[in-house]
């Protein structure tokens, strides 16, 4: 396979790849739309935690593991306050 091919294919691939995800990130939309947050929410932490976890097993800096508790709880911050205006 020439370095061309190679490329191509790997674009292929990528692009395949990001679809997949944005056609995840749509059906978990319609599932947070269509049930109240008591379902949703432990297993969207869990996922989170279980992200969280994995980064620490392959031993990431102390940097990066703070920007992304950093991010985590801008998230969390910003979600509060769209909760506490939506009431």
């Amino acid at each position: 396979m020439s370095d061309s091919n190679a490329r191509k294919h790997l674009d292929t691939k990528h692009e395949r790849n990001r679809e997949q995800r944005i056609e995840g990130i749509k059906r978990w939309v319609e599932y947070i739309d269509s049930e109240p947050p008591e379902t949703w929410g432990p297993q969207q932490n869990a996922v989170v935690n279980d992200q969280l976890n994995a980064a620490q097993s392959v031993q990431t800096s102390a940097a990066h593991q703070q920007h992304v508790k950093d991010v985590a709880a801008e998230i969390l911050k910003e979600s509060d306050t769209s909760d506490a205006d939506s009431e």
